[in-house]
């Protein structure tokens, strides 16, 4: 007699249909999100990856042009990061920037960028360093 009892509510609830929705929302809501800021997420990255690779060609070119940077030489490479970093348009400090002057039998004024970044996608932790180059000739 239970188990009739049993059997007829088990019944009743696979037939049911309200609520399916909601159920198989709560499922697979986690794998959307995930994937979503994953998108938004590697977006940033590649907006990061676009402002490095501006800010140090747009480095190297002040470098080579004196008269852009007008400074004494001791102080072409704290001026060189810090024009890097202004022209990044995305708030990096100089640090992540650096100057080589031209010596011979390289490329000219060598202008690199090194930026560590974490992406905080939840349940997916990564991180990737972003990095640029430009060398403008003598």
């Amino acid at each position: 007699m239970r188990y009739c009892a049993f059997a007829q509510t088990i019944s009743r609830f696979a037939c049911e249909q309200r609520g399916a929705t909601a159920v198989e929302f709560a499922l697979t809501a986690p794998a959307l999100f995930m994937f979503l800021l994953g998108i938004a997420w590697m977006g940033y990255a590649l907006w990061l990856q676009n402002a490095l690779d501006y800010s140090v060609t747009e480095a190297a070119r002040c470098a080579a042009n004196s008269s852009t940077c007008g400074a004494p030489s001791s102080q072409t490479s704290a001026l060189v990061t810090s024009y890097a970093a202004g022209a990044s348009g995305a708030g990096l400090d100089s640090s992540v920037f650096t100057y080589s002057a031209p010596a011979s039998g390289t490329c000219g004024y060598q202008v690199t960028a090194s930026y560590p970044m974490t992406l905080t996608i939840p349940w997916v932790p990564l991180s990737l360093t972003l990095s640029s180059s430009a060398c403008y000739p003598q």
